[in-house]
């Protein structure tokens, strides 16, 4: 089973990081491919409505051309606005899942009500929208802005978590939530330390994504074709949407590299000619990229 998860931003090290959740919790037989725009194909992190535009753009475009390039059992869209996620499920029959969807469905099977921690504040507006559209207004007792920007996440140092800490903290104490979902993909590697330390749990959509995808594609449950989910009456037909492809995906040495801000030059943006991080499963590899 192959499974695409699609970091609409274009760094490489976050990329990376979000590769390593996924690869942890998928099963021996599950590729995890993980992929983000090239530099200018999309935003650098996705922290307005504007950024939330290119990255839904720059979605589309990667699932075309994975289409093109043979497709895949399923998608991850790994940003908490869950952005292009309805033009992406237009575009292929199998499942596609944001990872906030994800989290605040796993969060309501841990208990009667979960809290939301995510970067700046002005991202809760999104937030609060998705948590009406999926239907957990109920279950969510609140949201609240650490103030952290995304790309601060690249690499979690004691500051940042220990801040992020300090509001998972209130919202157990002084909301009573019995889970925490955590509104960012660049938290992913956070949720056990977090975990430990407020005494409930912590979702990480990342992780909750890629369980979801993986049963349901056992499950044969893929997207729905029928009417809003339908084919889009207009799309670039194979062949016809500019395609690069590599036969070389991301080593370890150049995801570690990546991570360390030595990739690309840039301190971890994408590389111009592309951001993949193929995971290694049960020793194996992907042995073809998606190349923004």
């Amino acid at each position: 089973m192959r499974i695409t998860l699609i970091n609409p931003n274009t760094s490489r090290a976050m990329t990376a990081k979000i590769a390593d959740a996924a690869r942890e919790v998928a099963g021996p037989d599950v590729e995890i491919v993980a992929v983000c725009p090239a530099d200018g194909e999309g935003p650098a992190a996705v922290e307005s409505h504007y950024d939330e535009v290119r990255a839904a753009a720059a979605i589309a475009d990667i699932v075309l051309r994975d289409q093109e390039a043979g497709g895949s059992d399923g998608y991850v869209i790994a940003c908490f606005g869950d952005p292009g996620l309805d033009a992406a499920r237009e575009l292929v029959d199998v499942p596609v899942v944001g990872i906030a969807e994800a989290a605040m469905h796993v969060a309501a099977l841990t208990g009667r009500s979960f809290g939301i921690v995510t970067t700046l504040s002005r991202t809760l507006g999104r937030a609060e929208d998705l948590v009406l559209r999926y239907g957990f207004e109920r279950a969510c007792v609140a949201a609240y802005g650490t103030g952290i920007p995304v790309l601060e996440l690249e690499d979690t140092g004691s500051a940042a978590f220990d801040q992020i800490a300090g509001w998972c903290e209130r919202v157990v104490r002084e909301d009573g939530a019995d889970a925490i979902v955590l509104g960012c993909a660049g938290m992913a590697d956070l949720c056990a330390r977090l975990s430990a330390i407020v005494g409930v749990p912590v979702v990480d959509g990342v992780a909750a994504s890629v369980g979801l995808v993986s049963a349901m594609a056992r499950m044969g449950a893929g997207t729905s074709k029928r009417d809003e989910y339908a084919t889009p009456p207009r799309v670039p037909s194979p062949g016809r949407a500019q395609r690069r492809r590599t036969g070389t995906p991301v080593s370890e040495k150049t995801r570690d590299s990546a991570a360390s801000g030595e990739a690309g030059g840039d301190g971890g943006s994408g590389s111009p000619a592309s951001c993949t991080a193929a995971a290694e499963t049960s020793g194996t590899r992907s042995a073809d990229s998606v190349v923004a």
